[in-house]
C-alpha cells in the first residue's frame, strides 16, 4: 500500500509528545501499531521500518520516547555522543512516564475515524521493552518485541514492584519475542529469565532467536542482518494481521 505521513503532537502529563504517524493512503479503517524506537528516537532506519509496516495495512504511530528530556524533533546520531545522551535519557525517564505516554497514544488512536480500534505495539531495543510494557494497557492486545533490553535486569527507573518483569502477570496481550543470540545486552540467562516468567504467568507468547547481534534490524551499520530482518518483517506482519482482526 502507498502510505502517507503526519506529524502529531499529543499532550501527556510530562509535556507535549511529538509523534509521527504513517498510514495507508487508501480509505478505510485499519488496525494500529504503536512503534517504539531505540534510544536515538525517530531515526531514518526507524522511519523505514514504520513505513514498511504501514505499507502492509497498518496505522503506525512512532513517539519521541524521551520527549520531555529533549527539544521537540530531537533525533540522536548513531555515534558515541548520541549513544551517551540516549542512555542518559533511558536511565532518567521512569516507566510510569512511559505508561502515560502509551495511554495518550491509545486514546488518540481510538478517536480516529480511520482506526478500527484494534491496537498492537512493536519496538526495538528499549522500544522492545516499551512494546512489552505497553501490554499493561488493556487496549493493547498484541506486542511484537525485538531484542528488548532491561526487562530481565530491572534497570529502568520505576517504583518498587512496578518493573515490567514483575508486572507481566498483569498483561493480557499476545507476545512475540525476538532475540539475537549474539546480543551482549540480553544474555542467555537474561532471555531464560524472561521466558520462564512468561511461562510461569501463563501468558500467550511465541519465541524466536536468531544468530544475530543486537540491533540486527537496523539497516545502517555493521550489525544489520538483511536476511534476519526480512524474516522478522514477515513474522511481524503475520502476527499483527492475525492478532489484530
Amino acid at each position: 500500500m502507498i502510505t502517507q505521513t503526519q506529524t502529531i503532537d499529543l499532550n501527556t502529563p510530562t509535556g507535549v509528545m511529538r509523534c509521527t504517524q504513517y498510514r495507508p493512503v487508501e480509505e478505510g479503517q485499519f488496525s494500529s501499531i504503536i512503534f517504539y524506537s531505540e534510544i536515538f528516537q525517530n531515526t531514518a532506519p526507524i522511519e523505514r521500518t514504520a513505513r514498511i509496516m504501514a505499507g502492509h495495512g497498518f496505522i503506525v504511530l512512532v513517539p519521541e520516547v524521551f520527549h520531555e528530556l529533549n527539544p521537540i524533533g530531537t533525533v540522536l546520531a548513531y555515534d558515541d555522543a548520541g549513544k551517551d545522551k540516549g542512555n542518559e535519557d533511558k536511565f532518567t525517564k521512569t516507566l510510569e512516564s512511559h505508561d502515560t505516554d502509551t495511554e495518550a497514544m491509545v486514546d488518540f488512536l481510538k478517536q480516529q475515524s480511520y482506526s478500527n480500534g484494534l491496537i498492537g505495539s512493536m519496538g526495538v531495543c528499549i522500544g522492545g521493552h516499551l512494546a512489552y510494557r505497553a501490554a499493561l494497557n488493556k487496549s493493547v492486545s498484541a506486542s511484537f518485541c525485538l531484542y528488548a533490553t532491561d526487562i530481565h535486569s530491572n534497570t529502568l527507573p520505576c517504583t518498587e514492584g512496578n518493573d515490567s518483569l514483575t508486572r507481566t502477570k498483569d498483561m493480557d496481550a499476545d507476545f512475540c519475542m525476538v532475540w539475537g543470540r549474539q546480543d551482549p545486552h540480553v544474555s542467555p540467562e537474561g532471555r531464560q529469565k524472561i521466558y520462564q516468567n512468561l511461562m510461569e504467568t501463563e501468558r500467550n507468547f511465541t519465541w524466536h532467536e536468531f544468530n544475530a547481534q543486537h540491533a540486527f534490524m537496523r539497516d545502517e551499520g555493521d550489525r544489520y542482518d538483511a536476511e534476519a530482518a526480512f524474516k522478522c518483517y514477515n513474522l511481524a506482519t503475520n502476527f499483527f494481521h492475525t492478532r489484530l482482526k
